[in-house]
């Protein structure tokens, strides 16, 4: 077997011959798997953690409230770039090109409300926040195009690429172009944490820093709940926190998220992959970790600069095991969130659950598309008639995964202010105005197809069936119905 100084010197030279990358890339590569084989400890001591107090983690309803003086929010929002993480495809929702163009709700897509929410906040203060789209190189080319819509409207937009690193054989460590796969399934991008090189690489940072902005707030492009905060600005400008993570508290569905400790005196993200075996069940639970990160990012952009030409940012690397035409392969990663231990000041800032609305699955956009939403100048606010603090859960079958089988299976998206929980699974069609409340179960065996009349109401109702024809509910006979 070759050692890790013989598999990192012929590393160098293959990647030297890959022309399709810049030099910078190659070196954080290169950089990037010495790291990796060198073994660098993941783990960390579990006895050290400790949990952060209200200095290090924030609650948000101690923040200051913002000045009155509409001048001085102009003042707080010229320092601002507002950077939205746009690699990912939107392929496990059944679509192509960026995730960001899946229409989210009235026809707009995420770009579309990202756009006009910094349109009328630079309206509203006569300030000019630009929006940032960090593309990998699968979103560039269609990013270029769909933005070309917005050219008339008062925000400047900048797209710049993240890294592109050939995918590695895990075998010999050799990268996967070097052996003839030259299309895009040689190449991965490495992770939203490497947004910090890049903005810099790609002359994106100091272009930013001679216009006078200050802090840049990074969010993925499908949290409909990462909007700009004034009162998260003005509290980071005045006590000069380089970094910020806004956490929020963690329910049920979000045990697998990373969390803040403090350890060794630096506030810093754990990762489920970083726990001991013995500890993953204390991580999971929500009287020890009470909070998660919600991947809303401020960052301060010198900072950014003099951290990354330190070449300072050493985030723990999360190795990425793929298979490409049965070749098993590796990509190291990165996340941004990672990097927090590398800030002066940095903190963690607890918000509302509000701020955070990731659309990942079907099942998202069904909330945000039903009465449970209204949208207002671009924001996704939730309606005030549902008490319920939290979402309805919903798990939705394989057939209603693409979005175009999810949207052409409901006539209209049903009520759902009075639903606790609904699992569809099965050839299920929803007619038009149905309202679902408590807790629905709709479950058709494999081959029959079911179809929910306009106007249905189901409340606490638990179907399974039909196992004679086919029936229209309500009344349909063959329906085992449990209530």
């Amino acid at each position: 077997m070759a050692t890790d100084t013989e598999k990192i010197s012929q590393l160098k030279s293959s990647v030297a011959n890959l022309n399709q990358i810049s030099e910078s890339e190659k070196t954080g590569f290169v950089s990037l798997v010495s790291r990796y084989l060198s073994g660098e400890a993941q783990q960390v001591e579990w006895s050290k953690i400790q949990t952060p107090t209200d200095e290090i983690v924030v609650p948000y309803d101690t923040l200051e409230s913002t000045p009155e003086d509409p001048e001085e929010t102009k003042k707080l929002l010229d320092k601002l770039v507002v950077l939205k993480l746009n690699g990912g495809l939107g392929t496990t929702m059944g679509c192509t090109g960026p995730k960001s163009v899946i229409e989210v709700r009235n026809g707009l897509t995420f770009l579309d409300l990202i756009v006009i929410q910094i349109e009328n906040l630079n309206k509203k203060y006569g300030c000019s926040v630009p929006l940032l789209l960090m593309n990998s190189f699968n979103t560039h080319d269609d990013t270029q195009k769909i933005i070309e819509k917005y050219s008339n409207s008062n925000i400047e937009i900048h797209t710049f690429n993240q890294s592109q690193y050939p995918r590695l054989v895990a075998d010999d460590f050799v990268p996967l172009p070097s052996k003839g796969h030259t299309d895009k399934d040689g190449w991965y991008p490495p992770g939203h944490g490497d947004v910090f090189p890049s903005l810099k690489n790609s002359g994106k940072l100091d272009a930013l820093l001679s216009q006078g902005k200050e802090y840049v707030f990074a969010a993925n492009s499908d949290n409909l709940g990462a909007v700009v905060d004034l009162k998260i600005l003005n509290h980071l400008i005045r006590n000069k926190n380089e970094y910020c993570m806004e956490v929020t508290p963690k329910t049920l569905a979000d045990v697998k998220g990373g969390t803040l400790i403090s350890y060794e005196g630096k506030v810093q993200l754990l990762e489920i992959a970083q726990v001991p075996d013995q500890h993953v069940n204390e991580f999971k639970s929500i009287e020890k970790f009470k909070i998660f990160n919600t991947n809303n990012l401020w960052v301060n952009l010198k900072a950014i600069k003099r951290l990354v030409e330190a070449d300072a940012l050493k985030m723990e690397i999360i190795p990425n095991p793929k298979e490409v035409d049965g070749v098993k392969v590796l990509q190291l990663e990165t996340a941004a969130g990672a990097a927090i231990k590398f800030f002066d000041h940095a903190i963690g800032i607890n918000v509302p659950r509000s701020r955070f609305l990731p659309v990942k699955a079907s099942s998202d956009l069904l909330l945000v598309q039903s009465d449970l939403y209204t949208l207002v100048d671009g924001f996704v606010i939730r309606n005030p008639a549902r008490t319920n603090p939290a979402n309805p859960s919903i798990e939705l079958g394989p057939e209603f995964k693409k979005v175009a089988s999810f949207l052409s299976r409901f006539k209209s998206i049903p009520s759902i202010i009075e639903l606790d929980s609904l699992k569809v699974a099965g050839d299920v069609w929803f007619g038009a105005n149905i309202t679902l409340k408590g807790k629905v179960s709709i479950v058709v065996k494999s081959g029959v197809k079911l179809e929910i009349p306009d106007g249905t109401v189901l409340q606490n109702k638990e179907i399974s069936g039909p196992r004679g024809p086919l029936r229209n509910l309500p009344g349909a006979t063959g329906f085992e119905e449990k209530l």
